[in-house]
């Protein structure tokens, strides 16, 4: 089977053949229970005060950063590469909306009391990179968020288990560039010397196969996998048929696990350069 990677919608959004049904799909998963509690943590664990400046990193239709305004008073700046994502944040009232990619935050050091980025660094090419832009564009003392699934916790109840498998693999290696680096996130914080770290484990457990936007598609990855070359067309077919059959008989259960890294930039920290835009 081919290793090949399979680009994943939220990779390069603007570039899809209809962009603007993934604000829809951003919309959709916002509204479930699950993903409201975890955001509203998330939002938690930046310390926001009123007047203070965050950076949503990644944000998407920007229903993160107006929740944030609104709960705290603070300022609220959304960044995203996609100008998609950036026109609807705008259209939704967001008043502070930057083009940008996370590799490169076109911010001066220091500028932000925190930043997040939720469900982003599973895209990003370079993971690491984005962390190091987050962690300069952050005073000293300030808040450093990171939300992502890690696809290796993945279960799913169909008859035949290797096969299950094998789909959720390729959701988790050849699906999204970083599926199961969530786990990971602490460690990366460590090795940048932040302070405060800490992890928090957010398992959805989807029964309802209609929730979560169908869980998030699952019904079609096999074929998709297939059509990549990552699984054969009989195998894909049996997969959907089991798949239906666990809904039936009510058997249906998928899960996967959601890591909240927090942090603190340390008091003694050092801007190593500035950037030239504060925006």
């Amino acid at each position: 089977m081919s290793r090949r990677n399979v680009p994943h919608a939220f990779t390069a959004v603007d570039s899809q053949a209809r962009p603007a049904e993934l604000v829809e799909v951003l919309k959709r998963l916002t509204a479930e229970p699950f993903y409201g509690a975890y955001k509203k943590r998330l939002r938690e664990l930046l310390h926001a005060r009123p007047g203070g400046r965050f950076l949503d990193v990644g944000a998407g239709a920007g229903d993160g950063a107006l929740a944030l305004s609104a709960e705290t008073g603070a300022r609220v700046v959304g960044a995203d590469s996609s100008l998609t994502m950036a026109t609807a944040m705008k259209g939704a009232g967001l008043g502070h909306v930057v083009v940008a990619d996370g590799h490169r935050l076109p911010f001066r050091d220091s500028c932000f009391d925190g930043v997040w980025a939720d469900r982003v660094l599973q895209h990003v090419e370079d993971p690491a990179r984005v962390i190091d832009e987050m962690s300069r564009v952050v005073r000293p003392g300030g808040r450093i968020v990171l939300a992502d699934p890690d696809y290796a916790t993945q279960v799913l109840d169909i008859e035949d288990q290797h096969l299950a498998a094998q789909v959720l693999r390729f959701r988790a290696e050849v699906n999204l560039r970083n599926g199961t680096l969530a786990h990971r996130h602490a460690g990366m914080l460590a090795a940048r010397a932040l302070e405060d770290i800490a992890v928090e484990a957010h398992t959805l457990v989807v029964r309802d196969p209609r929730a979560v936007d169908n869980v998030m598609g699952l019904r079609s990855w096999a074929h998709t996998a297939a059509a990549r070359g990552h699984l054969d067309a009989d195998d894909a077919d049996r997969f959907v048929a089991q798949f239906d059959e666990a809904v039936r008989t009510g058997r249906f259960t998928y899960a996967v696990t959601f890591f909240l890294t927090s942090a603190t930039v340390p008091i003694s920290a050092v801007p190593a350069h500035h950037q030239e835009v504060d925006r």
